[in-house]
């Protein structure tokens, strides 16, 4: 039946409630209430989204923030303070710092996204076929990711980006590889409580192939927990990334990573302090921000599970 209808005097036509004049459903105002007030009570998530996203707008198109190149230096401006003309002051090259800090967000973010691709795929996968074979291979795989959990994150990913060369994917690798056993241990987690469901005991009782049971059944309803590790270890990521990067494992100079714009202020603290705590701030700030809305997600998701 349509939404619309007409008057009882023929007239006019009338919409049915809870919908629009075109029959499309409205929103509740209950529910736009609801909505408001739950990001109204929470201005730190607010500016955590809001931040993130520009951070991410300038990842994706730096020229919507600054039209310089951040590799053109001039001279005569080098270790200007912050001002008018240079929001964040200039290098020691006379480079705009504030061009390069968002030039670098393309390259940190892009490594950082790499890195958490590789956490979430290789550890998804080792933690599926852990859950789902059982028997020896479980035990062989859970005690590869022990040894993985044993050893410090960095100096894992520094003997790591050692043995693959500098750069800013050898970085990402890197650092994606030593997430992966936390992917996999959750994974597995998930797969072992969903294999224990009605539906999929159904499934199998009913003649389903065990890989398409696997497939339909237990890894969409294992995603969920996994996919919200994948945001809560986004801010972890970014640090460690950062850090590579500092100790001049990222890409050579003169790439703008957030890390790199960090260590080359270190000779200038006294007479150009600018140099390196802005750029460490905005770090700070992106990680910060992104832990920020990990905790809002995983509160979300803890939720919603029955």
């Amino acid at each position: 039946m349509s939404a619309l209808g007409t008057s009882p005097d023929g007239g006019a036509p009338v919409t049915a409630p809870g919908t629009s004049f075109d029959g499309a459903p409205r929103e509740s105002p209950a529910r736009l209430r609801r909505t408001a007030g739950f990001w109204l009570a929470r201005p730190g998530l607010v500016l955590s989204v809001v931040f993130i996203a520009l951070v991410l707008l300038a990842a994706l198109h730096p020229a919507l923030f600054t039209g310089r190149d951040p590799l053109a230096g001039v001279p005569a401006d080098r270790l200007r303070p912050p001002d008018g003309e240079h929001l964040l002051g200039t290098d020691q090259l006379g480079r705009d710092l504030f061009t390069r800090l968002v030039h670098g967000s393309s390259l940190t973010l892009r490594a950082t996204a790499l890195a958490v691709f590789v956490g979430l795929v290789a550890g998804s996968l080792t933690g599926l076929v852990a859950g789902a074979a059982g028997g020896w291979a479980d035990s062989v795989l859970m005690r590869l990711t022990d040894v993985l959990l044993a050893v410090p994150g960095l100096l894992l990913s520094l003997a790591l980006v050692t043995a693959l060369g500098f750069g800013t994917v050898q970085v990402a690798v890197a650092v994606g590889v030593t997430s992966v056993a936390m992917f996999a241990r959750i994974m597995r987690a998930e797969v072992l409580r969903v294999a224990r469901s009605t539906y999929v005991e159904a499934a199998r009782a009913s003649g389903t192939r065990w890989y398409a049971v696997l497939l339909r059944h237990v890894l969409p309803n294992a995603a969920g927990p996994v996919l919200v590790y994948a945001a809560v270890d986004f801010g972890g990521v970014v640090l460690q990334v950062s850090s590579l990067s500092f100790l001049g494992y990222g890409a050579r100079p003169p790439a703008p990573e957030w890390g790199s714009l960090v260590a080359g202020g270190r000779d200038y603290l006294a007479t150009a302090w600018w140099l390196t705590t802005l750029p460490g701030l905005a770090l700070a700030a992106t990680v910060l921000a992104a832990n920020r809305i990990a905790r809002a997600l995983d509160g979300e998701a803890k939720e919603s599970t029955p």
